[in-house]
């Protein structure tokens, strides 16, 4: 048997509270060489201050950091800082002289003059993988999708033995996330990834954690591609709800036999009474551990009937200079949802503008239903004021909200999203970047809608939430038009797409996997856009192209908890069940009356209704069954 690697870098027996809110405690895990490890876990669980702890960046309340002597650890912020006067190249420098290289050329001679020439060789290599053509670009001029990509290189050009990654495909387009799948595929590193894109993780890991209180040590690890955890996770999970019923009813035997007034006398009946306590115990810690918090997302529909919302023909604008969008066409009605593709500045934001009205078109036409309600998500969180607080961010105009045809208190609303009353005066630009776009969709929630129009709305939400959307999404009965950079989410939600080239054009297809197979045809070439041609790693990207599909596929087919609204129906099941149960009863009563025994018409509608009563009464247990058989 192979000994393992030795431990690159590790923690031990870690924890961190803020305040009296604990994020983990008695943490440990290890990165060796060659660890490809995706880490995930519900907001606020602490995976963004775990990886600061990793990378020596903050320091943990109690346990202990480890990094093996002579390596380097690389990390990239959620929302990394660029110097915005600095050039890329001059960015890339800036990386090597924090990693001690820069320096290392300053001797004298041919050795120097040889070492300088492989430190600018190496920065070149890095800008030329990451698709920068430009090296005398300011980091200030480029979009967030390449900025990223900049602070990523800037890690790379230091070649770190141990790259730490939190939420690295926030802002990058889908060449940019093929990109990085490409560089870490390729790249003789370890790295632990935070990440809730489920495409994304599906190519990169090959370890998966999950940093849940739910569990007992407050993580789960298991070996394998995301799709292979979520086999492990439905198999602990279904072990930890048999344990915890089987617990239920150990204490429910000893309860009862408390209620029968033991006598503790005795030393047996003494130890008996302790050991209920600890049963008790320790089911209230198992109950209170795996209490599952997901946000109530319910979107609005206004409930309009109208066969045509939107029809835009031949919509054409330039900005800067540049002609963004060409004679593009589109039409929506009810139930339509358009997912736009196309690389970074290729007008996907613009076009949402135009579809808004907070943009006019160049040329072209766009024809609204009367009294259209639009209803737009930003990618932007500028739209929330820091120094707001969340009960106004919630509620700017009292303590109360409507929702639908009802008014609740902004703590319930609040609830609903996951805040505690605690929160409400809590400035918005304290919450992390999950709790922020849960703040905006629980204000876009309270708009009632025809048209939804989405520009990456799952950056930085966790799964469960980004899961819950998903589902509201696909049952919307409006039109949407969706602009994300999760293929499984578009592949979900999308009824169809268009595909935006970079040069103005715009072409329909069925799904993602059409647009890619199109665009990656031999003779077809993406048009270059941003800082730089995406194509320029365009070698390195093709061969993940080819499982983009099968990797989405591998998620969605693999096992799943209850969905909320799921959840919701085997909560009501029960009662549903009962009430149908009721009315069979009353049509059989009906049936048997003798006043209707010679009316044959009136007979025969009654043995209808008790027909339909008796189908649903099965239905409804074929359905509970199925729920069932999930939660086991």
């Amino acid at each position: 048997m192979t000994a393992p690697s030795p431990l690159l870098l590790s923690c031990e027996a870690v924890g961190k509270a803020y305040g009296a809110l604990p994020l983990f405690a008695e943490l440990s895990l290890g990165l060796r060489r060659g660890d490809r490890v995706g880490l995930i876990g519900p907001n606020g669980s602490g995976k963004s201050t775990l990886l600061r702890i990793l990378a020596g960046i903050e320091e943990p309340d109690r346990g202990s950091r480890t990094v093996r002597r002579l390596v380097r650890v690389g990390y990239v912020a959620q929302d990394p800082l660029l110097p915005a006067d600095r050039t890329v190249e001059a960015v890339l420098r800036e990386g090597l002289a924090a990693a001690g290289d820069a320096g290392e050329a300053g001797g004298a001679g041919e050795a120097a003059g040889s070492q300088a020439l492989d430190l600018e060789r190496r920065v070149g290599a890095v800008m030329g993988r990451a698709g920068f053509q430009d090296p005398s670009q300011l980091a200030g001029a480029l979009s967030g999708g390449w900025r990223k990509r900049l602070a990523i290189a800037r890690e790379l050009v230091r070649e770190p033995d141990v790259l730490l990654l939190d939420e690295p495909t926030n802002h990058l387009d889908l060449d940019g996330i093929l990109w990085l799948e490409a560089v870490l595929d390729s790249a003789p590193l370890a790295y632990l990834v935070v990440s809730h894109d489920r495409s994304f993780l599906e190519h990169v890991a090959s370890r998966m954690l999950e940093l849940n209180r739910a569990y007992p040590r407050g993580l789960l690890e298991a070996d394998g591609s995301y799709s292979d955890f979520l086999v492990k996770r439905d198999e602990v999970l279904g072990n930890q709800a048999e344990y915890q019923a089987t617990l239920a009813n150990k204490v429910r035997r000893e309860v009862e036999w408390l209620r029968q007034g033991a006598k503790a006398r005795t030393t047996k009946s003494k130890s008996r009474i302790a050991a209920a306590g600890r049963l008790i115990g320790e089911l209230a810690e198992v109950k209170a551990r795996t209490v599952e918090r997901t946000a109530g997302l319910e979107l609005t529909a206004s409930g309009r009937k109208t066969r045509k919302l939107l029809t835009a023909s031949g919509l054409v604008k330039d900005l800067g200079g540049r002609r963004v969008l060409d004679g593009v066409s589109l039409a929506l009605g009810p139930g339509q949802r358009l997912g736009l593709l196309g690389p970074n500045g290729s007008g996907k934001t613009t076009l949402l503008g135009l579809l808004a009205g907070t943009l006019a078109p160049d040329a072209g036409t766009i024809e609204r239903a009367e009294a259209l309600r639009v209803v737009r998500f930003e990618q932007d969180r500028g739209s929330l004021e820091p120094a707001t607080s969340l009960r106004r961010a919630l509620a700017p105009a009292g303590d109360a909200v409507i929702f639908g045809d009802r008014s609740l208190h902004v703590a319930a609303w609040a609830r609903r999203f996951l805040f505690s009353a605690e929160q409400l005066d809590t400035p918005v630009g304290r919450f992390s970047g999950g709790e922020r776009a849960r703040i905006l969709i629980a204000r876009l929630m309270l708009q009632p809608a025809d048209l939804l129009l989405l520009d990456e709305p799952t950056n930085d939400l966790d799964i469960p939430t980004l899961e819950v959307l998903e589902e509201n999404l696909v049952d919307f009965p409006g039109a949407l038009v969706l602009v994300t950079h999760d293929r499984l989410l578009l592949d979900q939600v999308a009824t169809h797409v268009l595909g935006l080239d970079g040069a103005g054009h715009a072409t329909a297809y069925a799904d993602y996997a059409q647009w890619e197979a199109a665009r990656r045809a031999p003779g077809r070439r993406q048009a270059a856009s941003g800082a730089g041609a995406a194509g320029a790693a365009g070698g390195a990207m093709a061969p993940q192209t080819a499982s983009a599909t099968a990797a989405a596929a591998a998620v969605a087919a693999a096992p799943r908890r209850l969905s909320y609204r799921e959840r919701r129906e085997w909560e009501e099941m029960e009662v549903r069940i009962l009430a149908a149960e009721e009315s069979l009863a009353a049509e059989q009563r009906a049936v048997a009356d003798p006043v209707v025994a010679t009316d044959a018409a009136a007979l025969a509608d009654r043995w209808q209704r008790l027909e339909a009563a008796r189908a649903e009464v099965e239905r409804l247990y074929a359905r509970w069954a199925e729920l069932e058989a999930k939660i086991r």
